[in-house]
């Protein structure tokens, strides 16, 4: 499975593909991670690619993606092109309210309110968590309570109940309750 979190510098993009890929690889899944990103530090854009597999990775860059999570429009235009039939599009409502028309008939495109939900968590530097939870909670892509023990390893001690908290919010979009906080 091939996927990629995309936005701008500073929504904590990395952070996710990096609990993800932490995650992935204790349930013991092979994990290529790569990331893009331009020079400046916010604003411009960014993403975190995975290749996920039970066995050997033959190409270590995400080449068709299977699951986009869009959680800015800058991201789009790099990403669009690789998407491949039957993948799964994230987009953020309020930061990436309008899609272009779909490369492929059966790719399927949601739009989640990840960055509004996370403000009313008390953040918005937390909308990373609420998508990497409904990514998760969409594809079966991990144990979501492996990926809520990755989170609360990861992140900031003083975000932690905060990060868990949009974790379990973005798995409760996709209507999957978390059972460990």
């Amino acid at each position: 499975m091939e996927l990629r979190i995309a936005g701008t510098g500073g929504q904590g993009l990395l952070l996710a593909g990096r609990i993800l890929a932490d995650a992935l690889t204790a349930e013991g899944r092979h994990v290529a991670q790569s990331q893009t990103y331009e020079p400046t530090s916010r604003g411009g854009y960014c993403n975190a690619d995975l290749v996920v597999a039970d066995g050997d990775i033959d190409y270590p860059l995400a080449t068709a993606l299977d699951a986009l999570v869009l959680l800015d429009r800058l991201a789009v235009a790099p990403s669009w092109p690789l998407l491949k039939p039957g993948a799964l599009v994230i987009a953020d409502t309020r930061l990436c309210p309008e899609l272009p028309d779909l490369p492929a008939a059966d790719v399927r495109a949601l739009h989640l309110p990840l960055t509004r939900t996370a403000i009313e968590l008390g953040s918005e530097r937390v909308a990373n968590i609420v998508a990497l939870g409904a990514l998760a909670a969409l594809t079966n892509l991990c144990d979501l309570d492996a990926l809520a023990h990755k989170v609360r390893v990861e992140a900031p001690r003083s975000l932690v109940h905060l990060n868990l908290d949009a974790l379990g919010a973005g798995i409760g979009m996709a209507g999957q309750p978390l059972t460990a906080s």
